[in-house]
């Protein structure tokens, strides 16, 4: 009776252990699981704010293009269209009657929109910028 009794305690031992490992690594696959689904999180996080500063980057220079179009021609009125980089933008200059004009860009950056709006109060002797800002729609 008591090598049967032996023999039982030996395989609950075996038993025991092989849960324990069990119960450890699925705690440990989750835990490594969830590291994984975080840093996939914060890597898709990232590349939106960068796509979304190449796209506020990407309508300031269009503004810039647009005040080297007024520099140019004090007068100039219309529209560009300019690619750089990995993406594209717009910009639209309306002449306010010589002494002003309002610029509007517009760029995109893969699925990112960046929306600037120029107000210019005086364009000679020198370009006056009365405001710059980014707005959510034109």
């Amino acid at each position: 009776m008591t090598t049967h009794y032996s023999l039982l305690t030996t395989n609950s031992r075996g038993y025991i252990t092989l849960l324990s490992v069990l119960v450890v690594g699925a705690v440990g696959m989750a835990i490594a699981s969830s590291l994984l689904l975080l840093g996939l999180a914060s890597s898709r996080t990232s590349f939106a704010l960068e796509q979304s500063a190449q796209a506020r980057m990407l309508a300031d220079a269009c503004v810039e293009e647009a005040l080297q179009q007024i520099r140019d021609v004090s007068l100039f009125a219309g529209s560009n269209t300019l690619m750089l980089g990995k993406g594209v933008c717009e910009y639209s200059v309306t002449n306010l009657g010589g002494s002003g004009a309002f610029v509007t860009a517009s760029s995109t950056v893969g699925n990112v929109v960046r929306k600037t709006e120029v107000t210019i109060d005086a364009i000679n002797p020198t370009i006056h910028v009365a405001v710059w800002q980014e707005v959510a729609d034109f």
